[in-house]
């Protein structure tokens, strides 16, 4: 099977695939947890099984251009091929969840399993933690900045940056899960700092280009990824907040630009 994970069903395959075992409860949970609008898995060419290879830039280049909504699995196939060209200097600071943490997290059943993998991300060593999320059928960014610095730091400031690209959606409407998502990464990390310091981690929403149809938002977060990685600062500081994401970061001309030169993907 495909690295696919836009529907219930492929979501609980892949996880059968891992070897991750779930509960008649927990399968119950995922019939009912909608994280984009349709399946997708029929639009992937896949290749034989014993291969374990994929050729997804068809499909990921039509999706983009045709201006249809990414699902998990496409944005995985080709977040992960930006990953590889990264510099290993920069994939040494910076690190990443899965698309699909953010919102297994909001189930009690989950919620265990998801600390329990990010622990193995060794967060609190990183400077940088890109957090794509996909709720409600859109995608926005959050990056996690210096988490493992002290929370009085000056030069290194802890801060939480939310990137969306449908500003009219609300964003900020997620803060109450994007807070009770940090706050258990600590609990479950056994850190120091107490409830009232994590709270006050200042989360930024700064005012990034935004999109011009209704289907692109995936499209936005994977160029945000890309630009951020390319031009993180070594040190985040709330003094040059917002540093380059402001509304003339890149055109729309430069994002599509960008996905022209897709390069042929395979796993």
């Amino acid at each position: 099977m495909v690295k696919h994970r836009s529907c219930w069903i492929h979501m609980l395959a892949h996880m059968y695939a891992r070897g991750k075992k779930i509960t008649k409860q927990e399968a119950e949970e995922l019939r009912s947890f909608k994280l984009t609008s349709q399946c997708y898995l029929g639009t992937f060419p896949c290749s034989a099984r014993s291969k374990r290879k994929i050729k997804c830039k068809k499909a990921i280049v039509k999706e983009i251009r045709e201006k249809i909504k990414l699902d998990s699995g496409a944005f995985d196939c080709y977040f992960e091929h930006m990953w590889r060209n990264f510099s290993e200097d920069k994939r040494t600071f910076i690190t990443f969840f899965d698309c699909l943490w953010f919102n297994l997290h909001t189930k009690a059943s989950f919620k265990g399993r998801v600390l329990t993998w990010i622990k193995k991300k060794q967060i609190f060593s990183k400077k940088y933690v890109l957090v794509p999320i996909v709720r409600w059928s859109h995608w926005s960014l959050l990056i996690l900045c210096h988490l493992g610095e002290s929370l009085q730091s000056k030069l290194r400031t802890p801060c939480m940056l939310l990137l969306d690209s449908l500003e009219k959606a609300g964003p900020c409407c997620l803060e109450p899960d994007i807070r009770k998502f940090v706050l258990d990464i600590y609990k479950s990390e056994g850190r120091a700092e107490n409830t009232e310091l994590i709270s006050k981690i200042p989360l930024l929403v700064p005012k990034v280009p935004q999109q011009r149809g209704g289907e692109e938002c995936g499209n936005y977060v994977l160029y945000y990824i890309n630009l951020f990685v390319q031009g993180a600062p070594e040190n985040f500081s709330m003094d040059d907040y917002p540093y380059f994401m402001k509304q003339n970061w890149f055109s729309h001309e430069c994002l599509e630009a960008f996905f022209e030169k897709l390069e042929p993907i395979e796993m």
